[in-house]
């Protein structure tokens, strides 16, 4: 009896996306998870947090928001809803990965792990309002959107790339500090949680705790931390140009100066201007745009060329040694 065949591969046998329309479906989970970092930010700084009382429900008879729970519980029902748009925006880059010719195993894993890390965090989000907020799940869960947007970078850069064996583009040096460069930013961004989870914002109106320590001082050793990833930053640019990298390399590099150059600019304007809730939006989108930054940098200093194994079949056809599921 034959093996029976899934939904994915169905389509897969009768869809074969071009690289630029499964790069586009991969773009498309990266922009979705930017947004919802941004706008789980907007329930928290419109006291939003605890809008719907419960999870999974808004309320413990009600699925949705109810009129009585007002303006806040719509802004935190809508946000839930959000991650069905993500949910449909993964499965999209799940498909178009599937359905690529020939099948690429590794990159249809890419995007199915996207899918398991957006329920794993839906949990956490759960768990956090079970919490009523507790500072330390609601950075669990700003941590984890970020695990993802690792993910969906990675897969969409993936897409354009082949599955050949990794050759570098720049000298051991210069990708050390790549390196040094993605574990100085992971300390900037956690560290972030702990000024959010010590400040002013604490998603609800009621008495919702806080972490343990002045947020002043946890702001103050952030913006030691941004400094130390700008100093890198600077030395990759100036070393890449050392070293003629290839052009793209050095876009990257451009690119990440000048996020963190605005990034920069809105946190210290937020800190001396009592944080506003609009420039601490504004810096949660800048946290996610300088990470796609940092990560795009780190991949283009090496290269994964495609093998004839990996090239793409013309549109519609299927090589006859392509299994059917």
């Amino acid at each position: 009896m034959g093996r029976v065949e899934t939904p994915l591969s169905y389509i897969a046998r009768r869809w074969t996306p071009s690289v630029k329309t499964a790069r586009r479906a991969a773009l498309s989970a990266v922009v979705m998870t930017v947004f919802i970092i941004v706008t789980g930010g907007a329930v928290r700084l419109t006291g939003s947090g605890l809008g719907c009382d419960t999870w999974p429900k808004c309320t413990d008879e009600s699925l949705f928001a109810t009129p009585e729970q007002g303006l806040h519980g719509a802004i935190e029902f809508g946000n839930r809803m959000l991650t069905y748009v993500l949910s449909a925006a993964v499965g999209w880059a799940i498909i178009a990965a599937r359905s690529m010719k020939p099948r690429r195993r590794g990159l249809t894993r890419l995007a199915w792990s996207q899918f398991w890390l957006v329920m794993g965090n839906a949990v956490i989000g759960g768990i956090t309002v079970w919490a009523g907020l507790n500072p330390w799940s609601v950075a669990g869960h700003f941590l984890l959107a970020n695990c993802l947007l690792t993910v969906a970078v990675i897969t969409w850069v993936r897409i354009g790339e082949g599955d050949g064996p990794r050759r570098p583009r720049a000298p051991k040096p210069v990708r050390g500090l790549a390196w040094a460069i993605v574990a100085a930013s992971v300390v900037l961004i956690t560290l972030g949680t702990t000024v959010t989870g010590s400040g002013k914002h604490a998603g609800d109106s009621s008495d919702v705790p806080r972490m343990p320590w002045d947020w002043t001082a946890a702001a103050h050793v952030h913006a030691v931390a941004a400094w130390v990833v700008c100093a890198l930053a600077v030395a990759m640019w100036l070393a890449l140009r050392v070293v003629d990298a290839p052009a793209d390399t050095r876009a990257r590099s451009r690119d990440l100066l000048v996020v963190l150059l605005a990034q920069g600019a809105i946190g210290y304007v937020q800190f001396f201007s009592d944080v506003p809730e609009i420039l601490v939006g504004l810096h949660m989108l800048g946290s996610g745009l300088m990470w796609i930054a940092v990560m795009r940098l780190l991949l283009s200093l090496r290269e994964r060329p495609r093998t004839d194994a990996t090239a793409p079949q013309a549109a519609g056809r299927q090589p006859e040694h392509a299994p059917a599921v």
